[in-house]
């Protein structure tokens, strides 16, 4: 910074410190050319919190679109304070989202937002919205939902910080005394110390994430079945700092699990006991997905569902839809389809189902939920894969937010007319450890109708797919008496050849 420059600064790094919410002072970054390219970090007073966890300095003499990158995106934040640099006249804006990339996830916050010059400096100041105590709501519900609790251990200062689902599960009162990660194996079953070494020494001494799976005994005499997953924390010299992590209580799906494989080893050897395991499959399969089912009550929305199963009772496969309504009071709208036939499709149904509604409470949008699912069928099942289409309705507004994971789009009836919705992109899930997917949004009216399918209801063997999606189209387009009757009609005019189970779903607005 020139010699002229620095006492205007200093002065304004003095009132940013001076202020209650986190500030940044901004001085201006010319090109070769003398242009205005970016700005200069030049300080962050002490109430400044980087998203990502970064040190204040490490963002002290960055440039902003480089520590920032999404400030140039939606919320045009660098346009305006390039604006308030150019004009001297400063901004204001109440309810203003700010995004920045976590781990290559863009993570958006709501905050009141005040931009103003300086000599040559420019000051930008931001309160965020206190959404904790809703966040934090949000967050046990999930927590409850999912018998999840989570912990951080300092492996400096030996604290360890665990939260209150955490003390649940192990069977301890609040102000007990966590069990440190080196401590593990003490209260593990005996059988389980090579796997929980194995999981310590990937964290500890490879410093990479690990999972691990093991019998928990607790003080109390009881047994649980746990997953623990954890990542190691740096500082910013590369150091191992802390380790943080969750541990989850799979009891349920353990027993389960030790059921079905029960049941597989006592029908495995006569043709008599394969039919009785195919016919578990189909029960299991029915328990969730009834064939047939009433309306489903939504607001703004009248919904019916069809389930035809494969003709084949051995070829049960993995097809699973829900509607149900959020606390927000959106619709969670859903229709998915797991690779392959007979009890893994069934069960791995189950699980992508039930942690679809888990993660729909945290009111992330439907992009960010595909996501999310998609880490869940890499990482917490057993080579699941899977599409699917994920929907979120607001009855407000009457507008649909979805995204895709390799599943065919919806299809529009308004009127007399019927129309697929555009390709967005996104992987099948479970193909790959992480993936992003693109979202779009649709505004329906009265009177229309959404249909969402599984591909047993448009594919043939001797008909290539457009073909049968344009039938599709013609079928849907017909009139029909009522929504119940539509879907009939869609069904008896798609009889399936591939021995593939079909689910359909209609939506319409009323």
């Amino acid at each position: 910074i020139p010699a002229q420059r620095v006492p205007a600064v200093a002065e304004l790094v003095d009132l940013a410190d001076g202020l209650h919410d986190p500030a940044l002072v901004l001085t201006p970054h010319l090109g070769p050319d003398g242009e205005l390219t970016d700005f200069r970090i030049h300080h962050a007073n002490g109430r400044f919190m980087d998203p990502a966890g970064r040190p204040r300095s490490t963002v002290n003499g960055a440039l902003l679109l480089e520590a920032y990158p999404m400030a140039a995106d939606e919320s045009e934040l660098f346009d305006k304070v390039q604006r308030v640099y150019a004009t001297g006249e400063p901004f204001r804006a109440q309810r203003m989202t700010l995004t920045a990339l976590v781990d290559q996830v863009p993570l958006a916050a709501v905050a009141d937002i005040s931009v103003s010059r300086h000599g040559d400096s420019v000051l930008l100041i931001w309160r965020i919205e206190d959404e904790a105590a809703r966040l934090a709501s949000l967050l046990q519900h999930a927590q409850r939902l999912g018998r999840i609790g989570g912990f951080e251990e300092n492996l400096l200062t030996d604290e360890i910080t665990w939260n209150g689902q955490l003390f649940a599960l192990y069977g301890r009162p609040p102000t007990g005394t966590p069990v440190s990660l080196r401590d593990l194996a003490a209260h593990a079953h005996p059988d389980d110390g090579i796997a929980i070494g194995r999981f310590l020494r990937a964290v500890l001494h490879h410093q990479r994430s690990a999972s691990a799976a093991f019998r928990l005994q607790r003080r109390d005499g009881v047994t649980r079945h746990i997953r623990v997953i954890a990542e190691p924390v740096h500082d910013a010299d590369g150091s191992l700092l802390a380790v943080r992590g969750a541990y989850q209580d799979i009891s349920a799906q353990h027993w389960t699990e030790v059921a079905l494989a029960a049941t597989r080893d006592q029908l495995a050897h006569t043709e008599q006991e394969s039919a009785e395991r195919n016919r578990l499959a189909l029960q299991l399969q029915q328990a969730i997905m009834p064939p047939t089912r009433g309306p489903i009550a939504a607001p703004g929305l009248q919904i019916a569902v069809r389930y035809r199963p494969a003709e084949t009772e051995s070829l049960v496969g993995g097809d699973w839809y829900d509607a149900v309504v959020l606390p927000s009071r959106r619709v969670l709208l859903c229709v998915g389809d797991i690779a392959g036939h007979g009890i893994e499709a069934a069960t791995g149904m189950v699980v992508l189902r039930n942690a679809l509604r888990g993660l729909a409470i945290t009111g992330a949008g439907p992009a960010q939920l595909l996501s999310w699912l998609n880490i869940v069928a890499h990482h917490l099942t057993d080579q699941v894969t899977a599409t699917a289409v994920c929907g979120l309705y607001d009855p407000e507004t009457r507008t649909l937010r979805w995204a895709r994971a390799g599943h065919l789009p919806p299809v529009l009836v308004r009127g007399r007319e019927a129309t697929r919705l555009p390709l967005v992109g996104g992987l099948l899930l479970g193909a790959v450890a992480q993936a992003a997917y693109e979202e779009a949004e649709l505004q329906l009216e009265a009177d229309d109708t959404l249909l969402m399918y599984t591909d047993g209801l448009v594919e043939r063997r001797d008909t290539a797919i457009h073909d049968s999606l344009a039938q599709l189209l013609a079928t849907a387009q017909s009139p029909a008496a009522t929504l119940e009757h539509r879907l009939d009609q869609l069904l008896t005019h798609s009889k399936s050849d591939t021995d593939d189970d079909t689910c359909l779903v209609g939506i319409q607005v009323v």
